[in-house]
């Protein structure tokens, strides 16, 4: 396989992702002209043009209910991701599927579009799939749920799973040899402790003990002191949001509390509480590079008014992965799929990134520090494969 991250083709869209900060300013409703490329209203299959030279692309995501808010930041991204480059040859319409994705894939597929991106939610895949796997239509899903991954569904979020690996592979390099797990009684502490036991498997390293406990401020505050009275770790992994980690670390380490590394997840990322706590001091956890994302809410803001979610730099970047496969697909015919499983990977605004043969993303993450008041990259971000 190719040792870099990413070729020389993947340079142009590079080069893309770094003229963000100086755009034109648009509405915050987006184009209203029929010749902007960027998401339209959802239409009826007669509503749309019929396009010669450019790809039909449907953008599913809610557009209203309680997930409405993030489904507008994604289509806000895509808009964003055309502007930027110039795009001419794609036509990204948005389906809203807060009142069924099963029926937005319908329509999608009706009015032509011949590749997805979304849904957002890994429940909704199924009935997308119902829809999209009969007519050939490809799929690349926000989500991050690895279990609905398949040959023709891709999973573009960012994996917990990662995050914990290469958190664990930097404490074992560190000297950390006996591990600990507080985790949640959820899919997500589940999987937390799937990824741990697989880390330690492949880079050595026990697992001692593990308390798991239902999401509240007094279950996960008795189950640290489980945990710290069991002792016996020099390393404890926190699979929650900062809020209820700062307080299991509080307890971790009261009175005679063993003064244990903790790790966290993908979760603490952008979190400013963690480094209020004296009791989270040293902690680490790994996510993907914000090196481009400053830039990227600068322009957004700039443009939209308000401040994106985190999870819509994915928008944007499908919107880069699908430009660089377009340079070899032919308008009106099927989406050339095996190209996302380009070994070189492909770079957007979260870093460099591949598509595994189980159609699984596989993210380039550095992993940061808690120190004092401020959090620290202590391990930069690969460049490359190792593999």
């Amino acid at each position: 396989m190719k040792r870099n991250w990413f070729n020389r083709r993947t340079l142009v869209i590079a080069g893309a992702a770094a003229v963000l900060g100086g755009c034109q300013v648009i509405p915050k409703t987006g184009p209203t002209t029929t010749t902007d490329p960027g998401p339209s209203t959802e239409p009826s299959a007669t509503a749309l043009p019929t396009d010669a030279t450019r790809h039909r692309i449907a953008l599913l995501v809610p557009m209203s209910g309680s997930t409405g808010a993030v489904g507008q930041s994604l289509a806000n991204a895509t808009t964003m991701a055309l502007l930027d480059t110039n795009a001419n040859n794609l036509r990204i319409t948005t389906y809203d599927t807060s009142q069924g994705a099963g029926a937005a894939a319908r329509r999608a597929i009706a009015d032509g579009n011949r590749l997805i991106l979304g849904p957002l939610m890994s429940e909704n895949v199924s009935a997308v799939q119902a829809q999209a796997r009969p007519a050939g239509v490809t799929t690349i899903s926000f989500s991050n749920d690895t279990s609905v991954a398949s040959p023709d569904v891709f999973v573009m979020g960012h994996i917990p799973e990662q995050s914990i690996r290469r958190s664990v592979r930097y404490a074992r390099n560190q000297g950390a040899t006996r591990f600990a797990a507080l985790l949640s009684n959820s899919d997500y502490g589940d999987r937390s402790l799937g990824a741990l036991s697989n880390a330690l498997r492949d880079f050595g390293g026990s697992l001692t003990t593990t308390q798991r406990y239902s999401r509240g401020n007094t279950s996960i505050v008795s189950a640290a002191q489980r945990l710290r009275d069991a002792g016996g770790y020099d390393t404890v992994l926190l699979g929650e949001g900062a809020r209820l980690s700062v307080q299991a670390a509080g307890e971790l380490k009261k009175e005679n509390g063993v003064n244990s590394r903790i790790l966290g997840t993908e979760l603490w990322s952008g979190e400013t509480a963690l480094t209020r706590s004296s009791a989270m001091r040293g902690a680490l956890f790994s996510a993907v590079s914000d090196g481009r994302y400053k830039r990227f809410t600068e322009s957004y803001e700039g443009r939209f008014g308000s401040q994106p979610y985190r999870i819509s730099t994915l928008g944007y970047d499908a919107v880069l992965l699908t430009l660089r496969v377009a340079r070899d697909w032919r308008v009106g015919s099927q989406f050339p799929q095996r190209q996302l499983r380009d070994r070189g990977g492909f770079l957007g605004l979260d870093g460099p990134f591949r598509f595994q043969r189980n159609g699984v993303v596989e993210r380039s993450m550095e992993v940061r520090e808690v120190r004092g008041n401020s959090v620290v990259i202590v391990d930069e971000a690969p460049k490359r494969f190792e593999d």
